[in-house]
């Protein structure tokens, strides 16, 4: 058996470009042939499948994570939208107080519309008025 040389993994356009023409292969022989495989110990070669299925999808400019917050982790973005709750309570969320940098304690003057509501922050001067 003669030992083939295992290829650098292609990315990119030549990743898209071999795997169009290998289409007459499944899927692991596609990535063993574009160099997304290892050789163990024993000499037997391993298909890394995720690795070629993340370069694929990387290739094809494929964005899956989504933008991170500017705190650097995850969760949902403020949609500037709020629902009333089922107990009848309004909640503003974490994002919306944070991007006014409200402090716990700030308080708020609240005025009633036909079809919106007001809420105008106080002053601590206004607060101990």
């Amino acid at each position: 058996m003669t030992k083939k040389k295992k290829i650098e993994p292609l990315v990119g356009e030549t990743l898209l470009k071999k795997v169009k023409e290998l289409d007459h292969l499944n899927k692991e022989e596609k990535a063993k042939e574009c160099g997304y495989y290892t050789v163990t110990k024993n000499g037997v070669e391993r298909v890394n499948m995720m690795k070629f299925l993340n370069a694929l999808i990387d290739a094809e400019g494929i964005e899956l994570d989504g933008k991170q917050g500017t705190n650097g982790r995850g969760g949902r973005s403020a949609s500037y939208r709020i629902s009333v709750q089922s107990n009848g309570n309004l909640l503003i969320g974490a994002a919306y107080t944070k991007q006014m940098e409200l402090k716990p304690g700030d308080e708020f003057e609240i005025s009633l519309g036909r079809k919106h509501i007001h809420l105008k922050q106080l002053d601590r001067e206004e607060i101990s008025a």
